[in-house]
């Protein structure tokens, strides 16, 4: 299906053919290409520090050839497949003002607009939780609040518990793409000792 969607400068002339940058493996995938709500905040992003492919779907179809790199079992692989399509789909719809409404945070809209196609549970809460490891470095050494970034750090693996794997790979996955630093993701594996570090 291709479609003609609004990007962050008004309405997009151009099609997109969606299936074909992204490449569906699964009916849940397919499903998430025909819904209009998650349509909507592909194509939405210029380039920018981080993201200098611009568009959501060009970053997404990034970590999708992160993912390929890894040796993972199917469950595993759709699992992070799925996370991959939804993560930072909602960033047109999150608040941008200021301070921040946490509650309507591109990750919280994600993990809520999942609910509709999916139960499981890590799925929901990689999805929500994806950008907190890079949050509580950021916190440390950037803003240099080091007991505001622990909190926030415990507070996630709290949540992720036994998952902190998947969490990891997804995290590598996000952050090996566009020109984003990769501190965080050396800070991460030097810090948390119950996960197996992966190179690609």
């Amino acid at each position: 299906m291709v479609g003609i969607h609004n990007g962050m400068e008004g309405n997009n002339p151009n099609k997109i053919d969606y299936h074909g940058e992204l490449k569906p493996e699964n009916e849940l995938e397919l499903a998430l290409l025909e819904d209009p709500a998650f349509l909507e905040g592909l194509d939405w992003g210029l380039p920018r520090y981080g993201h200098p492919e611009g568009e959501v779907y060009r970053h997404i179809a990034e970590v999708l050839a992160n993912i390929d790199k890894i040796k993972l079992d199917p469950e595993s692989r759709r699992i992070l497949r799925t996370i991959a399509f939804a993560h930072d789909t909602f960033k047109h719809a999150e608040h941008k003002g200021s301070p921040r409404d946490w509650t309507r945070h591109h990750s919280v809209l994600a993990a809520q607009f999942l609910e509709k196609y999916t139960d499981n549970k890590i799925i929901l809460d990689i999805t929500e939780l994806h950008d907190e490891a890079y949050y509580s470095w950021r916190m440390e050494y950037l803003y240099h609040q080091y007991d505001e970034g622990q909190a926030r750090l415990k507070s996630l693996l709290n949540r992720i518990g036994d998952n902190i794997q998947l969490y990891y790979l997804f995290f590598k996955c996000d952050t090996r793409t566009g020109d984003k630093t990769q501190a965080p993701v050396k800070w991460f594996e030097h810090t948390i000792r119950n996960i197996e570090v992966v190179d690609f």
